[in-house]
């Protein structure tokens, strides 16, 4: 029986639970108002020229609208796993929204003809957290330095024709298995929040306390996000983490702290360590950000093209250039304004699939993510537990792009598995990445296809190899 239950609370909960689903409907309520406005339906149908691209304001309004659900998440999850590493949990939640919000207005008024979202990566804000804070023992504003050099590289390459080369350059197979290791490795990390693992000195690790409520919640969670997906319901990482966020606080398992209040200050707001980013020391993190980031862009932008129809008949993406410039920039101002690695998110798609066509569904998702400043009480609601539950489902979206490595190439999957499971088992992302490149030039050394193998692919191994010897 259930006792002390504040009915005032419950009522707050309620109406946060719901407020999501409500944006929604009035995004599709605003747009319906403002489409035949002077602003809406003559300035931006002339600026992101509807007609050419068949689509409407309304359209935007709500493909905005839908990608914004399916990543909100980032704005719960991106704080909680910097804050493991040292920095201001307040801090990097103001950040998170104002640099997905700006950096999803870059690519609106700059990459016009994308529909894209952009915010802080999973996986890199692990890496900067975990593998360069606590593992290597930089501190947050070294960390954010590191970002800032990786931005500027990633810049200036898309810029010249070295990102055309780089794309083309590295093998499917290891990009696929690069992408599900740094999954396995969010997993690793969402089970050690969530307690669904623990310490063993004889095993290394050991099954956690499955008795804890909260687990038991958390687990509660992960099943409701995959039979969301299952049922397309968009929104399904953070509905299932309000949802299940609210059990707890009704139950008393959990604290409430409130819905909204005014932003918190931005701690980490130019505090980037330039100084010690450019020491040699830091010359595996920024190839391992700068990696991660470039072909990141790259496969999310190509994902999307695909389903956009962006792609010519001579298989070129158009406005390509302009997207990775805009991701670019992004990092570079996340990094000014105390956050990790700014990349386009997948989630896009969610976008794309719902009719966006422009960057008017870009400028839709910005303005809502700067709705989010006001609302870090309800982030520092969220149990561990739920936020761990959080991490191993998108670890499942990174994983399940496996099925398309050349599995019947051995000297193609085997460096691509190498990845992945180095990442998890020694806890670094770097290293799983130079373990996939060294094991790659040396099996094609050793079979012959030294000709046939791109010079990217050396001149990775090589510097894999010095930074392991100066390690």
């Amino acid at each position: 029986m259930i006792q002390n239950i504040n009915f005032k609370v419950v009522k707050i909960i309620i109406l946060s639970t719901f407020e999501l689903l409500s944006t929604f409907c009035v995004g599709y309520f605003v747009s319906n108002q403002i489409q035949s406005s002077q602003f809406g339906g003559l300035m931006l149908d002339k600026y992101f020229d509807y007609k050419k691209h068949k689509t409407d304001f309304r359209t935007e309004v709500i493909a905005g609208v839908s990608t914004f659900l399916t990543m909100a998440y980032i704005m719960f999850l991106n704080p909680v796993i910097l804050a493991d590493g040292g920095f201001d949990f307040g801090g990097v939640f103001t950040a998170t929204a104002l640099a997905t919000a700006l950096a999803c207005f870059i690519a609106a008024f700059y990459a016009k003809t994308w529909p894209v979202g952009l915010a802080p990566g999973m996986g890199i804000n692990a890496f900067i957290a975990y593998g360069v804070c606590l593992g290597m023992e930089y501190t947050p504003a070294e960390a954010l330095g590191a970002v800032l050099v990786a931005g500027v590289l990633f810049l200036v390459i898309s810029l010249t024709p070295i990102r055309a080369w780089l794309i083309n350059s590295i093998p499917k197979s290891l990009k696929l298995g690069i992408g599900a290791g740094i999954g396995l490795f969010l997993a690793i990390i969402g089970f050690e929040i969530m307690g669904l693992t623990a310490d063993n000195p004889v095993t290394l690790v050991q099954l956690g306390d499955v008795s804890n409520p909260l687990l038991l919640l958390g687990a509660g969670a992960f099943i409701s996000m995959i039979v969301m997906e299952k049922m397309k319901i968009k929104g399904n990482i953070i509905i299932g983490i309000i949802v299940f966020s609210a059990i707890a606080w009704v139950t008393g398992l959990g604290q409430f702290n409130g819905v909204m209040s005014a932003p918190p200050p931005m701690t980490h707001l130019m505090t980037f360590d330039l100084g010690a980013a450019l020491s040699a020391s830091m010359v595996t993190v920024i190839f391992t950000l700068f990696f991660i980031d470039f072909f990141d862009t790259a496969g999310t932008l190509t994902s999307v093209a695909n389903v956009s129809g962006k792609i010519g008949p001579d298989g070129k993406i158009k406005d390509i250039d302009k997207a990775m410039l805009s991701d670019s920039a992004s990092t570079v101002v996340g990094s000014m304004l105390g956050t990790s690695t700014v990349t386009t998110y997948v989630e896009s798609a969610a976008g794309v699939k719902a009719g966006g066509r422009t960057g008017m569904t870009s400028l839709v998702i910005g303005v809502l993510f700067l709705a989010c400043l006001f609302f870090s009480p309800l982030a520092t609601s969220l149990p561990k537990e739920i936020d761990g539950a959080a991490l191993i489902y998108i670890a499942t979206l990174f994983v399940r792009n496996i099925t398309d490595i050349e599995w019947d190439d051995i000297a193609e999957s085997g460096p691509a598995v190498l990845a992945m499971i180095a990442m998890p088992f020694t806890y670094s992302i770097s290293n799983g990445i130079a373990l996939a490149f060294v094991s790659y030039a040396a099996v094609k050394i050793c079979t012959g296809k030294f000709d046939s193998t791109s010079p990217a692919i050396w001149v990775i191994a090589v510097l894999s190899v010095v930074s392991f010897a100066v390690a």
